[in-house]
This record gives structure tokens, C-alpha cells and sequence, in this order.
């Protein structure tokens, strides 16, 4: 991981439940992030949610659902 590149995090499969009905939406309606991305945690697996975590001004926090190519 190159120091510039924001934190990828995968979410266990009841952090994504609780995200999905904190924000009232389905797991398709989140935006998407194909699997051969290299910035991905290696262990991750399509239909997996990521947190990414982006530190400039403050802290931004994006959530995406993996995709296959």
C-alpha cells in the first residue's frame, strides 16, 4: 500500500446489514468496485462491501460494493 492510497477496508457481513439499513438502501444500490482493482484487499470476494477511508480536509468515508469484471 503506497502511503497516498486511502484505506480500503472489508466489512464483515453484519457491518454491511447494519450500513445498508442505516442508509434505508439495497446492497445493488451501492456504487460499484470491480474486483481486479489492485488497491482491494486481497481476501475479497464479489458482492463484498468496502470501506474506503480518505483523509484530506477531514475525513471522507465511501462505501462500494465488489464486482466481477
Amino acid at each position: 500500500m503506497h502511503i497516498l492510497e486511502p484505506l480500503h477496508i472489508k466489512l464483515k457481513p453484519e457491518e454491511t446489514d447494519k450500513l445498508l439499513k442505516n442508509l434505508n438502501i439495497s446492497l445493488t444500490q451501492l456504487p460499484k468496485i470491480r474486483i481486479v482493482d489492485p488497491a482491494l484487499p486481497k481476501d475479497c470476494e464479489v458482492s463484498d462491501v468496502i470501506k474506503i477511508e480518505r483523509v484530506s480536509h477531514g475525513k471522507k468515508i465511501n462505501y462500494f460494493r465488489v464486482v466481477s469484471i
